[in-house]
């Protein structure tokens, strides 16, 4: 029996589903060596459909980092986040962390940084 993939894990996962696809255009499923999470393949099927609507809430968001100037990590991290934001899937403060340690890992400090700012700034804008 296989252990359950943790949320945080399958955030991973559809982070590196979403990448390839952004930059090969290839079907989501065969981007996957194995068996992807069932939360990280809906996560990236979700987020891949939505992704011109989220490429512009981060772009007003951010206008001197709009969503085509991004690299292909921090905006496929950044897609993830606003999604969950818009979609009330986790508390806020969890969605923008998860989004900020992604970015550190797998970008870099500045990356979390501009994470971290854009996503707080499309939190404050949901609660008005």
């Amino acid at each position: 029996m296989t252990k359950p993939t943790s949320r945080k894990a399958a955030r991973r996962q559809a982070l590196y589903l979403l990448y390839q696809w952004d930059l090969t255009g290839q079907e989501l499923a065969s981007l996957y060596d194995g068996e992807p999470a069932a939360f990280a393949l809906q996560l990236a099927e979700v987020v891949s459909a939505r992704a011109n609507a989220l490429d512009g809430r981060i772009s007003s968001a951010s206008p001197d980092w709009p969503a085509d100037r991004l690299g292909a990590v921090e905006r496929n991290i950044l897609r993830i986040g606003v999604y969950e934001l818009e979609e009330n899937t986790v508390p806020r403060e969890v969605a923008i962390n998860e989004a900020v340690v992604l970015a550190k890992r797998y970008a870099s400090e500045d990356a979390g940084r501009l994470v971290n700012g854009v996503l707080a700034r499309i939190a404050r804008e949901e609660a008005a």
